[in-house]
């Protein structure tokens, strides 16, 4: 009776497939929205050359073009937290990954313990909220030198927030 019941606790730990597969299948869908969020980004990026922009809009039609980018790559790193912890679990519940452990490129993607999927997703997180942190920086309207000391100020939180999450690599 131990030796039956312990078989089925082990085994559902395959229950995380569900996750594995949700996270894969979001990754995917979000690099699909990112890169077609590119297409309608370069597709639009003649309208730029425009001699109608003049001034103003010229510099509206920038910054939104800019904000676009930063969109992209916010994107691009969302689906790439989800992909990293679809591996991870993969990796930490069910199996090692053959064709993984056989690449030269193991080394990024290997994941050994909890501890090391969530300093890895850590770090991407990090760098999506500093995209997001650009994304709003580049909207701001300034109005005195209150919002340039705030904004430094986050730029400096920023710094440390990298050199901290660095530090803890080595």
């Amino acid at each position: 009776m131990e030796r039956l019941f312990e078989r089925a606790l082990w085994n559902s730990r395959f229950i995380v497939l569900i996750a594995v597969i949700a996270s894969l299948l979001t990754a995917l869908a979000m690099f699909y929205m990112a890169s077609v969020d590119v297409y309608f980004l370069l597709s639009h990026l003649g309208d730029y050359l425009s001699p109608d922009l003049v001034g103003e809009a010229r510099a509206d039609f920038r910054a939104d073009t800019v904000t676009h980018v930063v969109e992209v790559i916010d994107g691009y790193l969302l689906a790439t937290v989800l992909f990293i912890f679809s591996l991870g679990l993969y990796e930490l519940f069910i199996s090692k990954i053959d064709e993984a452990e056989d690449s030269d490129h193991s080394k990024v993607l290997a994941i050994n313990s909890l501890d090391d999927l969530k300093a890895r997703l850590g770090r991407v997180v990090l760098m999506i909220l500093i995209v997001n942190f650009f994304e709003h920086a580049i909207s701001m309207d300034f109005h005195g030198p209150l919002d340039l000391l705030a904004l430094a100020g986050g730029i400096g939180l920023i710094a440390l927030a990298l050199y901290l999450s660095h530090s803890e690599e080595h």
